[in-house]
C-alpha cells in the first residue's frame, strides 16, 4: 500500500527537516511512502484565503486519482496511534491503493479541498506549525508499521 504526504511548503529549520526526513526513511521500512512539497503561495497583499485556495489547487495536481485522500486539520477527527494503524491496515486488507495525506501551510487548508477529501484527521485540537504537524504524521505512520508488525516501539498499549 502506498502512503503519500502532501505538504505545502518545506521544513525551513535544517535540524527539524533532518528529524521529518529520519521519521520518513523508517517509514519507507513498513510502506511505500512518498513525500512531495508544494510551494508555499504567500505573496504580499494576499489574504489567508487567497492564500488558501492557491496552495490547495498546487495540492490537488499533485494528488494521484487512486489514492484516498485525508486532510489534516485541528478540526478533523481525532484518533488514537491503534485505531490510526489499523485504519491503514484496512485499507490494504480491502486492496486499497492507499492514502494521500494532505498537510496545509500556515493559513491552512482551502475548505474546498477538505471537503473534498474522504477523511479528516486531527493530529491535535491546538493549532500546529505544519512543519511540526509533518513530523507527527512521520513519526505516526512509522509507529503505524511498527503496531502492525507487532515490533516493540510501540508502548502505549490500546493507544
Amino acid at each position: 500500500m502506498k502512503l503519500m504526504v502532501l505538504a505545502v511548503g518545506r521544513p525551513r529549520d535544517r535540524h527539524m527537516s533532518a528529524i521529518i526526513d529520519d521519521y520518513e526513511t523508517r517509514a519507507r521500512r513498513y510502506f511505500r511512502f512518498e513525500a512531495v512539497e508544494v510551494s508555499t503561495a504567500t505573496r504580499v497583499g494576499d489574504s489567508p484565503t487567497a492564500t488558501r485556495i492557491a496552495e490547495g489547487q498546487s495540492l490537488a495536481k499533485r494528488i494521484p486519482k487512486n489514492l484516498e485522500t485525508w486532510a489534516l486539520t485541528r478540526d478533523g477527527n481525532p484518533t488514537s496511534s491503534r485505531d490510526f494503524a489499523e485504519a491503514l491496515a484496512n485499507k490494504a486488507t480491502y486492496g486499497q491503493p492507499g492514502v494521500a495525506f494532505l498537510i496545509g501551510g500556515a493559513f491552512g487548508l482551502d475548505d474546498e479541498l477538505v471537503r473534498s477529501c474522504s477523511r479528516t484527521l486531527s493530529l491535535s485540537s491546538m493549532t500546529l506549525p505544519h512543519e511540526l504537524a509533518r513530523l507527527v504524521l512521520a513519526e505516526q505512520i512509522y509507529r503505524a508499521g511498527t503496531i502492525l508488525r507487532g515490533e516493540p516501539y510501540h508502548k502505549g498499549g490500546a493507544a
